[in-house]
């Protein structure tokens, strides 16, 4: 079962208002001002609850983010007993549970032997992959090796990102080592208070989000002629005859070098380049600053 997308999640909350007033600031290329910060709060709600009916059915039940979190493990739950049905190994079940980890760890790839201990056949491995992608728990990006219109053509299959298919439970899962999450966490997170660097969760509602309206994954990373950094983009997106390359970033907006190396890069590929970031539209020189709950307009 696919989650709800924020549009469908506003519904449920009873507000039809939003979205369209969300897509009529996009589409004029402004800034929400005033309304932005109730706007974000109401996305990073979003972001905690997520788009499982059980999830949204208890929040507007109980207004209790607790009991809210008791449903999303119940329902982590009810995957690993699915992946044990296509995996008696277990093997899925870890991938699964890895990916908060992994996507922490800023690496380019979701690295197998770092969450399995050891390297594993490949066709079972490939074969494992396929059945939690036909599962709907899970959205891959796939690495292109040359990015360009028709990125399927010049995908690495091998090298690939995973996220979890609803970024409630991904929550859920990053904090899973508790017996429950917290509501003080909850709490940290919808007021955007959290210590911790969670750029990698709003990585995860950007996968979801592209997903959610029809995209195929692909970033790109390739190494610095000048150090030992590499550079990234996080998504690729295929309009036309040309591509639009996104950058996540859960902070500071002030620098986007990865952004702006692979737009020298690949200018002549390249249309609309977009920032994807936490604060209010804006434009920067040839940048578009996107607030990430406009991302589902892109």
């Amino acid at each position: 079962m696919y989650p709800m997308d924020y549009e469908e999640f506003r519904w449920a909350m009873g507000d039809t208002a939003t979205i369209p007033l969300l897509h009529e600031f996009y589409e004029k290329g402004l800034p929400l001002q005033q309304a932005f910060r109730k706007a974000m709060r109401d996305f990073r709600l979003y972001m905690l609850i997520g788009g499982m009916p059980q999830a949204v059915n208890e929040y507007l039940n109980t207004n209790n983010l607790s009991l809210v979190d008791s449903v999303k493990r119940e329902i982590i739950e009810l995957y690993f007993d699915d992946f044990l049905k296509i995996d008696p190994s277990g093997k899925a079940s870890r991938l699964f549970s890895g990916i908060p980890s992994e996507l922490s760890k800023n690496a380019s790839r979701y690295q197998v032997t770092s969450v399995l201990g050891r390297s594993e056949d490949k066709d079972t491995m490939d074969e494992l992959l396929r059945d939690l992608e036909d599962s709907l728990t899970v959205n891959f990006a796939h690495y292109a090796n040359d990015p360009q219109v028709g990125m399927p053509m010049h995908t690495d299959y091998d090298q690939y990102k995973m996220y979890v298919g609803d970024t409630g439970l991904f929550v859920t899962l990053a904090f899973w080592d508790k017996v429950i999450t917290e509501n003080v966490i909850y709490q940290k997170l919808l007021s955007d208070k959290l210590s911790a660097n969670l750029g990698y969760v709003y990585e995860n509602i950007v996968a979801q989000m592209l997903t959610a309206t029809g995209n195929k994954l692909f970033y790109h990373t390739w190494p610095s002629e000048t150090s030992n950094h590499n550079y990234e983009v996080d998504f690729l997106l295929s309009r036309g005859a040309k591509l639009w390359p996104l950058e996540v970033k859960s902070s500071g907006y002030k620098t986007h070098k990865s952004l702006d190396e692979f737009c020298k890069k690949f200018s002549e590929r390249i249309s609309n380049r977009y920032l994807v970031y936490t604060k209010d539209y804006k434009k920067d020189s040839e940048t578009t600053l996107l607030p990430v709950l406009m991302t589902m307009f892109l």
